[in-house]
């Protein structure tokens, strides 16, 4: 529903016009009515999405461009009587798939998460009765009542209310609960209705009843639900440059391949069947079929790596993402903060006590110019300590096995009571001393919360908290050094200087007051008005929820990688640039823009203002959302950090959605590509590392694949240009046991190198930088691949030389045949050993990152050596193969090749990359 129309109908309307609005009362609906309803409104839960059908899910990992490719050649293999080359293609793609699907189905967690925000029961009235009914029978209309640490179960308009504090950081990342009251106040920001409760959000303190107005879909729950599940889901960057990299390198073969048809056809004068299997030889050459399986084995990889950092990816192309990202748009609360509200510093006339210890955590100390002080060596911090703890409804229960305390109450006054226990307070004792006789609740109109405790026989004091502002104009009178006098106009002034100064750091201020009393019966009849005036005024506490201690780093390391951190928040503006400012996100100059500016801003300007250093405050679900959907019109790739509901919309839609995994909404988990383990902003610096590192080493195995393509295709253009007079040194088979046998494993140890010392000194990949680009397609084809099918054939023309050739013709059969195709096999094996050694670094001596590092690269050299060493022994593989037993001599001869290639390229990289070295 519109917002504007339900403040309309439902906040700023007479509760007995919502009644008629609603065709309901105080009373509630019937069980009849509230049945009717159910059927008309349906059930009170969120839908969601449908899921992709198991078998689409499950084939889609089959019918890639690359994938198709090779069902076709495969079946024109198999009709044309190569039904062992055939059958080699296909398994390529069923294992490939399998692996795929296997994979992310194992690291998908789809949870029923929107459902389970909800409460299983609630307590309604029905028929003029209280009755427990399940939440998802709740209907507009229906009259429930709300307690202390219930869910909401739907958006609904209060009844009545006492003392109510609703968090609602779930929907607007707000960190501080909202004082809910009967009273309309429109407030700042979306879900700012002071009479309002909204569904996912949970009462943090207090109680009342409401009357529901939207159930299901149509609360601003469900329809945050609805735009996360109407976000189609974004091709990933490796997707797609994937996708590309197989058209280029299809058209390629396949061009290839139709020339080579026809050159058969008409200069080798094969016949039409020979002339197709040999281009179908040149097209085998040219297509890498290990291309898919190492990738996604190197994805698979970079997954497991990342999981050991705190990191869990869902999809396996969204470990490449991370890698280009160039905007991270941020969650302050939980995300940067640590979700704590913290006191820092205590302020009295006289003094001022700095408060040490993170969070809710019972550590730390009150300290007075750098030296420890307890609450009892200075009458100012004991009294203002004893309002603390004593005017004060929320309890601190001890963390369990290393965990969070569990808080009873609202963070404002458990990081009160964390103060009392630091300040060496034992509040149980002081409670049986100075017993509670009553309560003036906080409301949001006096924002102010008092207690009155028995003081002695004949006394009773008053204890009063709340904003600086409200409780300094009650105040007629100051404690200095233990003593009450009257307040001048000076330091009356001084004191709210001071409140100013906290303020434009963003921390917030209570100030604490009392006044003692005579105890009688007139206690329980006293006013709010004549119990808080004429208060004595003992100072200020200041707090904040504080930056996570290693966002510091985090920050300068996005910086150092030229990656913007924007923070997004529903906080207030002031806060939200306080924080960035402090953890070193932006500078003092950048620009806060609102919810309600961004609102009136066009598309335009917003573009515009996201070019710049800017910070968002006080936004919206769907304005999250519009952020990041700008920021990739302007061409960035957007990382989305969050853990509310709030955040789920721009989570789906970013390049790479980051939930966080300890303190995140399942919904937000459900949205996000990734999910951090341990909330820990510094995970997603490691995890965007880790995703540059990934992209690297698909490069390198791509250079790697890609050189064998041609010392593999060689032989063939060898054999067509002579006109068949050089025999074909190198069969399909042959070339599948290279593509798909022995360099596979290499590769995927390629896969696993460690990330280069400079990686986060770049800036984050161009989007339009491709995968394949010349200096890599130079290396692999003009350089590595010349050399490598130079020795190979250099090896096919030594074993004709020793057995006649020049003066005999060369062997086109036979026994001598079938060891030169043998050599050229083994040949390519062996460069292709010092091209993966080579591959690993791209400007710095292997030697210096370590020869022997890298344990997976040297476990897939000893196996293709001991693969080659099998197909050529094997009776039964050889004829398949066209391979024989080889002497002690052939094999020191290919041992030996790699030692000068690696030295070779040593050479180079001294000589390009010098500097490097150094």
């Amino acid at each position: 529903m519109d917002e504007n129309k339900v403040r309309e109908l439902y906040a700023a309307n007479d509760i007995s016009e919502v009644y008629q609005n609603l065709e309901s009362s105080e009373n509630g609906l019937t069980s009849a009515e509230a049945a009717k309803r159910l059927q008309k409104y349906g059930t009170n839960t969120i839908k969601k999405a449908e899921a992709e059908a198991g078998w689409k899910a499950f084939l889609k990992n089959f019918t890639s461009m690359m994938a198709i490719l090779l069902w076709v050649a495969g079946l024109i293999a198999i009709l044309s009587d190569s039904v062992e080359l055939g059958i080699a293609m296909w398994l390529v793609n069923i294992i490939n798939g399998l692996f795929s699907w296997w994979q992310e189905r194992a690291a998908k967690r789809a949870t029923d998460a929107l459902n389970q925000m909800l409460p299983t029961y609630v307590q309604v009235l029905r028929d003029g009765k209280k009755k427990q009914i399940d939440s998802k029978h709740l209907v507009p209309g229906d009259v429930f009542i709300v307690q202390a640490g219930d869910a909401i179960p739907a958006d609904a308009r209060l009844i009545s209310a006492t003392s109510m504090q609703i968090d609602q950081s779930a929907l607007t990342g707000e960190s501080v609960p909202e004082s809910k009251v009967l009273k309309y106040d429109p407030g700042e920001g979306k879900y700012a209705e002071s009479n309002l409760l909204y569904s996912g959000t949970i009462c943090s303190a207090g109680n009342g009843r409401a009357i529901a107005y939207a159930t299901g879909m149509k609360t601003e729950f469900g329809q945050i639900a609805r735009l996360t599940q109407n976000e189609e889901d974004t091709e990933s960057p490796l997707t797609a440059e994937l996708s590309r990299l197989t058209k280029q390198i299809t058209l390629i073969a396949l061009t290839i391949g139709v020339i080579f048809f026809f050159a058969a056809l008409f200069i080798v004068k094969y016949p039409f069947a020979k002339a197709f299997i040999f281009a179908l030889g040149m097209i085998v050459a040219f297509i890498p079929e290990g291309l898919l399986p190492t990738v996604t084995l190197s994805l698979a990889q970079g997954v497991r790596r990342m999981a050991k950092k705190h990191a869990l990816v869902k999809e396996l192309n969204s470990v490449e993402t991370l890698g280009e990202t160039t905007v991270i748009c941020s969650d302050k609360t939980g995300t940067l903060t640590q979700n704590q509200m913290t006191i820092h510093y205590i302020w009295t006339l006289k003094n001022t006590f700095k408060v040490t210890g993170d969070g809710y955590v019972n550590n730390g100390q009150i300290e007075m110019n750098g030296q420890r002080i307890f609450y009892e060596q200075n009458p100012d911090l004991h009294r203002l300590v004893q309002i603390a703890a004593m005017d004060n409804d929320t309890e601190v229960e001890p963390a369990k096995d290393g965990g969070k305390p569990k808080i009873l109450g609202t963070p404002t006054e458990a990081s009160l009571v964390i103060m009392s226990q630091k300040a060496g307070l034992d509040i149980k004792r002081l409670l049986v001393k100075y017993p509670r006789l009553r309560e003036l609740p906080f409301d949001s109109e006096r924002k102010r919360m008092s207690t009155i405790h028995r003081w002695n026989d004949t006394e009773a004091i008053i204890m009063t908290k709340g904003s600086f502002s409200d409780t300094i104009k009650q105040c007629s009178q100051v404690m200095v050094d233990g003593k009450v006098r009257p307040m001048t106009a000076d330091e009356r002034e001084h004191a709210k200087r001071v409140n100013a100064d906290y303020a434009a750091k963003g921390l917030r201020s209570m100030a604490m007051a009392y006044k003692i009393i005579p105890k009688n019966d007139d206690l329980q009849k006293m006013s709010i008005e004549e119990a808080e005036s004429d208060l004595v005024f003992v100072g200020l506490t200041t707090m904040s929820d504080p930056p996570r201690p290693e966002i510091y780093d985090a920050v300068k390391r996005c910086h150092q990688a030229k990656i913007r951190i924007i923070m997004v928040t529903g906080d207030s503006k002031l806060t939200a640039k306080s924080v960035a400012v402090q953890i070193g996100l932006t500078s003092d100059q950048a620009r806060v823009i609102s919810g309600n500016e961004l609102e009136a801003m066009s598309d335009h300007e917003l573009r515009e203002a996201l070019k710049g250093e800017v910070i968002f405050a006080r936004v919206a679900p769907e304005q999250k959302y519009k952020i990041v959907k700008t920021l990739q019109e302007n061409g960035e790739v957007v990382a989305s950090t969050g853990d509310g509901v709030n955040d789920a919309p721009a989570l789906k839609k970013a390049d790479i959605g980051i939930a966080m995994g300890m303190t995140g909404t399942d919904v937000a988990k459900d949205a996000a590509n990734m999910i951090l383990t341990d909330d820990n902003f510094a995970s997603i610096v490691a995890a965007i590392e880790e995703g540059r590192a990934v992209y690297a080493n698909i490069r390198k195995f791509l250079t790697y694949i890609l050189t064998s393509n041609v010392p593999e295709a060689f032989p063939s253009i060898l054999f067509l240009f002579s006109g068949g007079a050089i025999p074909l040194p190198l069969t399909i088979m042959q070339i599948l046991t290279i593509d798909l046998g022995t360099d596979m494993l290499p590769a995927l140890g390629l896969g696993a190198e460690a990330a280069d010392p400079d990686v986060m000194s770049q800036p984050p990949r161009d989007r339009n930088e491709h995968l394949m680009t010349r200096p890599l397609l130079l290396k692999a084809f003009l350089m590595y691949g010349l050399i490598s099918a130079a020795i190979a054939m250099g090896a096919y023309f030594f074993v004709n030389y020793q057995n006649g050739w020049p003066m005999h013709a060369l062997a086109a059969n036979g026994f001598v045949y079938i060891r030169a195709t043998t050599m050229v096999l083994g040949a390519i094996v062996f460069t292709q050993i010092a091209n993966v050694i080579n591959c690993r670094t791209n400007k710095t001596s292997v030697f210096k990152k370590g020869l022997f590092s890298n344990k997976n690269i040297w476990y897939g050299i000893v196996f293709e050596i001991i693969l080659y060493f099998i197909l050529t022994v094997t009776p039964g593989i050889q004829s398949v193969f066209n391979t024989t037993t080889l002497g002690w001599q052939d094999w020191l001869v290919l041992f030996i090749l790699p030692i000068p290639l690696v030295l070779l390229e040593e050479g180079r990289k001294w000589l390009v990359y010098h500097k490097q070295w150094n």
